[in-house]
């Protein structure tokens, strides 16, 4: 499996080079996203442009990531999908869970508007604890 790692400030995109993901790429795949997932920033913006198929087990996979990602207080964005993905994820229940913007930069701004949400939900924890 090909791919590129461009770390940003608060958040890593990955950008997976290979045209098909096929279910052979999971256990690959699976192990570089969890140790993206433990190394800083562990945001991640996983940009699928180069990408124009995918297996069940690939969505399977990254919306397993995109659950684990979020019980870890952390972003998971999927941007840039070609409209064969976009179709084929449709016909699952996949899109549902998974978070989905068409550009990068869009992806981006998730990743900044979470931080700051939980930074909010974070201080509003902490005022409350305070005041019991």
């Amino acid at each position: 499996m090909q791919y590129k790692i461009d770390p940003k400030e608060k958040f890593t995109v990955l950008t997976l080079l290979d045209p098909s993901l096929s279910s052979n790429l999971v256990p690959e795949l699976n192990d570089l996203i969890k140790n993206l997932g433990l190394t800083s920033p562990k945001n991640l913006v996983l940009n699928l442009e180069p990408v124009k198929d995918w297996d069940l087990s690939i969505m399977a996979l990254l919306a397993a990531h995109q659950e684990v990602f979020y019980d870890n207080n952390t972003s998971f964005v999927l941007c840039c999908l070609s409209d064969d993905l976009q179709n084929t994820l449709d016909l699952t229940e996949y899109g549902e869970v998974m978070n989905l913007t068409p550009t990068e930069s869009e992806a981006w701004d998730i990743v900044q508007m979470e931080e700051i949400e939980r930074e909010l939900l974070d201080s509003d924890d902490m005022e409350f604890s305070a005041k019991e």
